[in-house]
Order: structure tokens, then C-alpha cells, then sequence
């Protein structure tokens, strides 16, 4: 086995440990609901120098998606919907490719490409929010509606 195919095999696999944990996470919250208010942590970047971290807006982007809302979870942080894109398809296109023994080849292939993008959404979304924020004091997190 090539070291490529093993990369992607680790990926698939991780990607549905993280698929079943998300799943486990999900259900928990259903039996025990939190809410929202207490799950997000302060950003110490934005604490201490009032701008946003690369990161900013990650917790509230994967609740927005959970919720079917793609738009607001696109605001708050790309990534995360890029993520779920590349990352479902990547998971759906693998297993059918394993299921049906490499007889249907869909399975998308890891490129290095993938991380150089999203690389780039996190570069650009610090940089379009605190422009926004800084310059035309637009907070586009405090602005989103989370009464989900």
C-alpha cells in the first residue's frame, strides 16, 4: 500500500470517529440540554486586543450548521462549512469506493490543495472581520440571531 492510500485510509477512518463522536455529542445534548450560552468559551485574543482570532466564530458556525442554517453558519466562520462539504463528501465517495471494492472509483483523493485552501477561508475571514469591526464597527457575531 502506497503512502497516499494509507493517509486516506487514516482519514476515513478518523473521519467517521468523528462522525459517531459528533452523533454521541448530539444525543447527549438532546438528553441533557445546555444552553448555548454556556458551551462558548471567551476568546482571549478578542478579550485582550478586541479583534477576533482566526478561530472566532468556529463554536457558533458548527451550531448554525447543525441547525440547517448553512447562511449563518457560512457568517460566523467558512471554514466549518467548508469542512463538512469536502469532509462529507470525502467520507460518502471513500466508503462507497471501499464498499463496492474499488469497483465504483469515486473515492475523492487527498490533495494537498484541500488544507492550502482552507488555509486561505481562515486568512481571509480574519481579515473581512475585523476590517468590518475595525473600520465600519460591524460585529458580525453579536449581530447573528442564535435563539435556534
Amino acid at each position: 500500500m502506497r503512502q497516499r492510500e494509507k493517509e486516506e485510509t487514516a482519514l476515513f477512518y478518523i473521519g467517521w470517529a468523528l462522525v459517531f463522536l459528533a452523533c454521541a455529542l448530539v444525543l447527549l445534548y438532546q438528553l441533557f440540554p445546555i444552553p448555548f450560552s454556556k458551551l462558548l468559551l471567551p476568546c482571549l485574543v478578542n478579550s485582550m486586543f478586541g479583534i477576533y482570532c482566526p478561530g472566532c466564530g468556529g463554536t457558533r458556525a458548527v451550531w448554525a450548521l447543525m441547525h440547517g442554517k448553512f447562511l449563518t453558519s457560512f457568517i460566523c466562520h467558512p471554514l466549518v462549512v467548508y469542512a463538512a462539504v469536502f469532509g462529507g463528501w470525502f467520507l460518502i465517495s471513500q466508503s462507497i469506493e471501499r464498499i463496492s471494492r474499488r469497483r465504483i472509483k469515486i473515492g475523492m483523493k487527498y490533495r494537498d490543495i484541500y488544507i492550502w485552501a482552507a488555509l486561505g477561508i481562515v486568512a481571509v475571514n480574519f481579515i473581512i472581520k475585523n476590517l468590518l469591526l475595525c473600520i465600519w464597527n460591524i460585529d458580525l457575531l453579536k449581530n447573528v440571531n442564535f435563539s435556534l
